[in-house]
């Protein structure tokens, strides 16, 4: 599926990519700032997010969001790094959680995952998803890259080449 990238808005934003594969759907965004966190917010309903995972320290308040029915989750790590072990855990609950039952496409839901550019954080835990999905290690990261150039650092796919599979007997933890 090409790349959906919404366009920029006014020229204040970067325009969130979209990543769908099965019956996932992310929305990897650089962050927001209370000044054009409203830009967001349209972006965002646009494409039914649900979540918002922040990985990142705090640059705007989550109370226009939560206003909206959109809950935000601080898992903040460090720029450039992997995941700790429990942010990955919350990660694949949350995944789980939201895309676990089937809806209509009008319906589907979307999990907003942004760092600070976009380009690090955020796509690591997406490409974590789509290999728990399914997806090889490799597949993932070309296929986050050829909708969000310059994604994922050296020393972030060296952590996502090692991966390992949650699921047991072949089973997807996610699908």
């Amino acid at each position: 599926m090409p790349a959906m990238r919404a366009p920029t808005l006014r020229g204040s934003i970067n325009p969130p990519t979209l990543i769908e594969h099965k019956n996932l759907r992310f929305l990897i965004a650089d962050a927001p700032s209370d000044n054009n966190l409203s830009l967001y917010i349209q972006e965002f309903e646009r494409f039914n997010v649900t979540d918002v995972v922040r990985v990142c320290d705090p640059t705007y308040h989550i109370e226009a969001l939560e206003e909206r029915g959109v809950k935000v989750h601080d898992w903040v790590f460090g720029d450039g790094e992997a995941p700790p072990t429990q942010i990955v855990n919350d990660w694949l609950d949350l995944v789980q959680k939201r895309f676990s039952e089937i809806v209509s496409d009008e319906e589907k839901p979307t999990i907003a995952c942004h760092c600070v550019a976009g380009l690090g954080r955020a796509p690591v835990l997406v490409a974590i998803a789509l290999i728990e999905s399914g997806m090889s290690a490799l597949d993932a990261i070309v296929y986050i890259r050829e909708r969000r150039r310059g994604a994922i650092n050296n020393r972030q796919l060296k952590y996502i080449e090692t991966y390992k599979r949650r699921s047991k007997a072949g089973k997807c933890v996610i699908c």
